[in-house]
This record gives C-alpha cells, structure tokens and sequence, in this order.
C-alpha cells in the first residue's frame, strides 16, 4: 500500500498502518559553518525505485542548557516560532533520558485557565543506562510511548506536572495507558568480533548507534529500527504503533545521547 504524506503535520504523528513497515532513511548534513557542532538531520520516506519524500528535519539548538532538538516539516524552517514547527526532542542535565513533545504549550510557561487540549502531548521518552560491559558493549535502551486505545487511536498524553510525565510514569511503574519497549540485545558473533543484530539487509555498515526496538512480549516484531548505510547516511524503519515524529525523535537521541557510544 502506498502511504499517503499529502498532509505532513498529520502524517507525523499519524501511527504507522498496521502490517505495514514505513521504511525510511536520515541524512546528516555537516556541512557549513557549524553544521559540524550542530548538524541538520533529514528525515526521507522511501519510495519504490530510489524516490524519496520528504517528511522531517531536525536540529539541536544552540543556546540551550541541555540538548534540545526542533523538528520542523519544513527543511528550510527550523525556528521555535515558524509555522513548521511541529515537535522537540529534549535531554535531561546527563543527557541520558530525553522526552519527545509535540507542538503545544509548556504546561509551566502558562496560566491554569488554558484548554487542556492546547497542552502539549509527550509522545515518547526514552532512556539510556551504561550497561554492565561498560562503553563498549551494546548500550541499554528504554522506550516509553503512549498506549492505544480500542479505536488504535494513541492515548493522548499532557502532563500538568513532573508527576504526570511518561518518565515519572515509568519510573514508578505506573505503566496503564503506556508502551514499553526495549532495544533488542545484539548477539555475539565470533567472526566479526562484534554484537550484530539482523537487519535483513536494511543495514549496512557496523556501528554502535544500530539499534532495533522490540516489546518483550513479542521480541520477534521490530517497531523500530535504525542503523547506518554510510557515513552520514542512516535508515530508519518503523512499524504499527509507532508515528514518525517519534521514530525520528528516537534517532536523534541515539545521535545524541553522551552515554550511548564510546
């Protein structure tokens, strides 16, 4: 089936179709004057016979205490106040844990009389741990995202407070109405010397950024998948319940991420 992108904002965070893998590549553009320090990611839906849309572009901001993405439909427009802005991606102090929002208004930068539907949405958090092997094994990922609704309609998530987060919510295992899942862990191969995962072709260049995102439930169904072709060339794959805004945004936090490779 082919997946329809006429409407960019709604397609972003529109839940993958079910039985369908949305397969997609970033590019990281360096070059520029501080493209080096702070690259553009461009997020491309791939098409058959090498045709490709684009979909999201992203980009750390500069002046900003922790690390703090913009993403934008727009490939030319990546300021907080453009028309095109349509989600950010934020980093804790360590950078270590990172929350995906979308568009809507910062529940501490307003007054209470605000709609609640105005407020913005947390679309996914995800987490990083050393792993036991120190920096050199495969790192520890955690993925939270908003459950699904009878409807396969993603349960809408606007926290009012630090205690209505998803990071709060999973650290204190309040897990109802939410998604967890966790990168697959690579396997040892002698051969190569190195922990692999199969990626069917879809990667194909080792590195420690590849990573595949499974439910433990069903380690067998990759919701999310992501690894490097080339230098600056990466794919990303997703699938059913997961949108591209926060694939994209998973992606970038394993650029990010001070923990997540050596």
């Amino acid at each position: 089936p082919l997946i329809d992108v006429d409407d960019l904002e709604e397609f972003a965070v529109r839940p993958a179709p079910q039985g369908v893998t949305v397969k997609c590549r970033i590019t990281r553009d360096k070059k520029g004057m501080d493209r080096g320090m702070y690259p553009t990611y461009y997020l491309h839906l791939e098409r058959e016979h090498g045709k490709k849309v684009f979909l999201l572009a992203g980009r750390k901001r500069k002046k900003s205490k922790t690390s703090n993405y913009l993403i934008s439909i727009d490939p030319t427009d990546l300021s907080r106040g453009g028309e095109s802005f349509i989600g950010k991606l934020r980093s804790n102090l360590m950078g270590t844990k990172f929350t995906v929002y979308d568009s809507g208004v910062n529940p501490m930068k307003t007054t209470s009389s605000l709609e609640a539907s105005t407020l913005r949405q947390e679309l996914a958090a995800i987490c990083y741990e050393t792993n036991v092997l120190g920096f050199k094994g495969p790192r520890k990922m955690s993925v939270i995202i908003p459950g699904m609704n009878m409807d396969h309609e993603r349960v809408s998530i606007r926290p009012r407070n630090e205690h209505e987060t998803l990071l709060a919510r999973w650290q204190n295992k309040n897990t109802e109405s939410v998604i967890e899942l966790h990168n697959k862990t690579p396997v040892w191969n002698d051969d190569t010397q190195s922990y692999v995962l199969n990626f069917h072709g879809r990667v194909t260049q080792a590195s420690v950024k590849n990573f595949q995102i499974i439910h433990d439930n069903d380690p067998d169904y990759i919701v999310m998948q992501f690894g490097r072709v080339a230098e600056d060339v990466f794919t990303m794959d997703y699938n059913y319940p997961m949108c591209a805004l926060q694939a994209f945004s998973i992606a970038l936090s394993s650029f990010d991420s001070k923990l997540a490779c050596e």
